[in-house]
């Protein structure tokens, strides 16, 4: 049976809630051939607008191939030429024949083959026969906009995790070429990228720090999912499981996971396996408590990791504060200087923890960690 909270797939149709301003403009830009880059937080539904744009644009008439690759597991710039070519081969032909014809036809003079052998041993699509070297990188990244081209129809390539590229050994070996080969095709509408990253601080060096991609990329923000507009989508999944809950409880949930889909999705899931009929506020703490157990492990490992520097400054975000070098700040929560204030937030975006609005104000990037660390590390009252 069908759940009425999915939470282990991504989400189209009557399961998408809201963001509905966010779908409009990424129909538009992906429609428009723009690249686009979703930088969001883990499981905050960047798939799932991605898939729910794409399913709206295909009911409007609108044609074009997708294909879908995940960069997070890339260590070398051969592995990510070559799964972004296997990629885009897989997308648009369809048996041996067809994959050696693509390579011969857009890729040659380099050292990428399709590999009979290869393929028949392990399903390797395209290999490397030689060494990679610049002239290589260029073509394969010039390949989706030939494609596109000669074929002429629209081809959409999302990259799944792209932040993972900073864990190359040298990232400007593939961003600075193919921020190169996005400037080159600025006319080649008929292909384009779709950049999804969960982390939010590696994606925005990347997109912003660099000026790698300055006016080649448009970033889509998803802001969190609306309260209300949530809040009776939950509500309309327990009516129709024939349960009943009052709707200012499922607010102050929604509120407490500040519109994280995921989350909230999950928690509701968990309520709902715990009751056969009326849901109390006790069920609702009952599920909150299982959540956090579910992620107590992960949190643990986090502040774990932190130095007592970091873990200062933590507590100082919890406490509300959000300028950290004055005197007082500093001598209250031991930071030592200035200097050292910078480098432990520094630190903590890094790791991810700890993001920078557009008022320079401190956010911590996940609210069940957030509701953690407050009520269970710190021990504070929430």
């Amino acid at each position: 049976m069908e759940s009425p909270f999915p939470y282990a797939q991504y989400v189209t149709g009557r399961n998408f809630v809201g963001r509905h301003a966010e779908v409009t403009l990424l129909g538009n830009l992906v429609s428009q051939g723009e690249h686009v880059v979703l930088a969001e937080p883990p499981k905050t539904g960047k798939t799932s607008i991605v898939q729910h744009t794409l399913y709206g644009l295909r009911m409007k008439g609108l044609t074009f191939t997708v294909g879908q690759m995940s960069a997070l597991n890339i260590r070398t710039p051969e592995d990510f030429l070559l799964r972004l070519g296997s990629t885009l081969l897989k997308m648009t032909g369809a048996s041996p024949l067809e994959y050696g014809d693509l390579v011969q036809r857009f890729l040659p003079g380099t050292h990428f083959v399709f590999d009979p052998v290869a393929y028949d041993t392990d399903g390797r699509i395209l290999s490397l026969s030689w060494d990679l070297g610049p002239a290589d990188v260029d073509a394969l990244l010039a390949f989706p906009f030939r494609l596109a081209q000669e074929r002429g129809d629209r081809i959409i390539l999302i990259i799944d995790e792209f932040q993972s590229l900073l864990n190359l050994d040298d990232p400007d070996a593939i961003l600075r070429p193919l921020s190169q080969s996005l400037r080159e095709n600025k006319d080649g509408r008929r292909f384009c990228y779709i950049f999804c990253g969960s982390g939010v601080n590696a994606m925005d060096e990347i997109f912003r720090g660099t000026h790698l991609f300055s006016r080649l990329v448009e970033r889509v923000k998803l802001p969190p999912v609306d309260e209300l507009e949530m809040t009776d989508h939950i509500h309309r999944g327990f009516m129709s499981a024939g349960k009943v809950v009052e709707k200012e409880l499922l607010q102050g949930a929604c509120r407490l996971f500040r519109g994280h889909p995921w989350y909230i999705n999950h928690f509701a899931a968990i309520c709902d396996s715990m009751t056969r009929g009326y849901l109390m506020e006790q069920g609702l703490i009952d599920a909150l408590a299982c959540l956090v157990a579910v992620h107590e492990p992960r949190f643990t490992d986090i502040v774990g990791g932190l130095t007592t520097h970091q873990v200062n400054l933590l507590k100082a975000v919890l406490e509300g504060v959000t300028r950290f070098s004055s005197a007082d700040v500093i001598r209250r929560y031991g930071l030592n200087s200035s200097a050292n204030v910078k480098r432990v937030k520094d630190a903590l975006m890094k790791k991810e923890v700890l993001y920078f609005d557009e008022e320079d104000k401190p956010v911590i990037i996940d609210p069940l960690f957030e509701y953690w660390v407050k009520k269970y590390y710190f021990e504070m009252n929430v």
